[in-house]
């Protein structure tokens, strides 16, 4: 357990949810369960499955693609405990800002760890934006073939088009959310509906000789497969970053992490299978637009063109749910005066945090008109797992030797089990990205630095007056 000099900030939970805090902060808590479950949902699908379906059945080799899906789905309900106990503890905005603060101590290491955490969404927020906005450009180009440029211009326009979605009340996005994940998951009903009424078992469970070979190869393929797997489960924690504007958050956002997980899960593995009894791996794994070649050897171009187009509305969907989320991260570290002054800003009528989203929706923009897909999946992952997922498993652990169990609304089944083979799972995960590992590091390297600088001008720690409080 690291050290503190002083005694931890406990926030009680259910004050958290109080109307008194929600007047504090300024935020409006207007998100039910169901809301709260359709924003998981629509940045879970996004465009993930439908640009990595056949990245992940090449790196297989085969249907046992099926297996990446599955540990990739593991990994996530493993991981949601975690997210879970902390975000009914801490429901606040910016979510792992907040956990990463208070677990490790919010006078010293919590400070740094919750700087970095910032420090890096001004980097992966807008790369998980861009990763969609990328994917959404490469599906149009099905519609009409489409030269770079006028890709990195539908591209960019969209983030464009979402951040102008985005600039209104928290009630009103509630609402849009609900109706965007209506289509997220008529699409990915269609798409079942479709591959089991013209399922072909011989076809979908071809498995090439070796395929159940548990040697080093096939871990290094499930390996890559998992990274592009894992990369279409992450969201299920979305409304952590929006546990100021939960409504109950001690019992709505455990429920909202779990039911969006296993609806995903169900979804993901019906489609997938409905895919591969439909169209042979062989050719599924070069197809640069899976679904659109499935509709279409199904029912047609006709009907391959109006499934793009729900592909694109999924695309859409994901993105709105992924700006709205990370818009909360800078917010809150500005109000704890941890960084910048100007993020803490609220919109003067619409009460969310303007400037905050605007910074982050311009950085996605950039991300999105310079970047391959691939590269921003690779970068997505590398970044995140050190300092977020396995920083958190950690903290969980440490808050509980702090607090106890007793302070805690929902505890983990089996504890500490389900965090610590998250991090390996995540460690592992890591290792598995392969040459963006470095920029990962890099970034962690940059951002320390830069949490020095910034502490060193404000005479914070470890630069304060060791002989005067904190904050005198």
């Amino acid at each position: 357990m690291i050290p503190t000099r002083e005694e931890p900030k406990v926030i009680d939970p259910v004050k958290a949810a109080s109307p008194s805090v929600e007047k504090a902060s300024g935020l409006e808590r207007g998100l039910g369960l169901k809301e709260a479950v359709a924003l998981n949902m629509i940045e879970i699908v996004g465009i993930g499955p439908f640009v990595v379906t056949s990245l992940v059945i090449k790196a297989m080799g085969g249907p046992q693609a099926l297996i990446a899906w599955i540990a990739g789905a593991v990994l996530a309900t493993l991981d949601a405990f975690v997210w879970s106990e902390l975000g009914a503890a801490m429901p606040r905005a910016g979510g792992t800002y907040v956990f990463l603060s208070e677990a490790y101590g919010p006078g010293k290491w919590g400070r740094l760890m919750s700087f970095l955490f910032v420090w890096q969404t001004f980097v992966q927020g807008p790369l998980s934006v861009a990763s969609a906005s990328i994917g959404f450009a490469r599906y149009a180009g099905y519609l009409h073939p489409l030269t770079p440029l006028e890709s990195k211009a539908i591209s960019g326009g969209l983030v464009l088009v979402l951040v102008v979605l985005l600039y209104r009340r928290i009630t009103t996005i509630g609402k849009i959310s609900v109706l965007l994940w209506i289509g997220v998951v008529g699409t990915l009903l269609w798409l079942i509906w479709g591959g089991a009424t013209h399922f072909n078992a011989r076809m979908a469970f071809d498995f090439p000789p070796g395929a159940f070979s548990l040697n080093t190869l096939w871990f290094a393929g499930l390996g890559a497969a998992m990274v592009k797997t894992v990369y279409s489960y992450w969201g299920y924690y979305n409304i952590c970053h929006l546990g100021g504007e939960i409504r109950d958050p001690e019992r709505n956002i455990p429920r909202g992490i779990f039911l969006s997980i296993l609806g995903i899960t169900v979804l993901y593995l019906a489609m997938q299978t409905s895919i591969l009894g439909v169209v042979p791996w062989r050719e599924a794994q070069e197809s640069k637009f899976i679904v659109s070649t499935f509709v279409e050897r199904l029912y047609g171009q006709h009907a391959a063109q109006a499934a793009t187009w729900m592909v694109l509305w999924i695309a859409l969907a994901s993105v709105f749910s992924v700006l709205l989320g990370y818009s909360r991260v800078p917010y809150s570290a500005a109000l704890d005066g941890n960084f910048f002054p100007v993020f803490g800003r609220l919109h003067p009528t619409k009460h969310f945090p303007h400037i905050s989203l605007l910074a982050l929706g311009g950085l996605a923009f950039l991300f999105s008109v310079t970047l391959k897909l691939e590269t921003a999946i690779a970068g997505i992952l590398a970044m995140r797992l050190l300092v977020q997922f396995i920083g958190q498993a950690v903290g969980v652990m440490i808050l509980r030797q702090r607090w106890g169990s007793a302070r805690l609304p929902f505890k983990m089944w089996l504890y500490p089990l389900p965090a610590v083979l998250t991090i390996f799972g995540w460690a592992w995960l890591f290792w598995q990205t392969g040459g963006a590992r470095k920029w990962g590091l890099a970034e962690i390297a940059l951002g320390a630095i830069a949490f020095l600088i910034w502490t060193r001008t404000m005479r914070q720690w470890p630069f304060a007056d060791s002989e005067k409080p904190e904050g005198a």
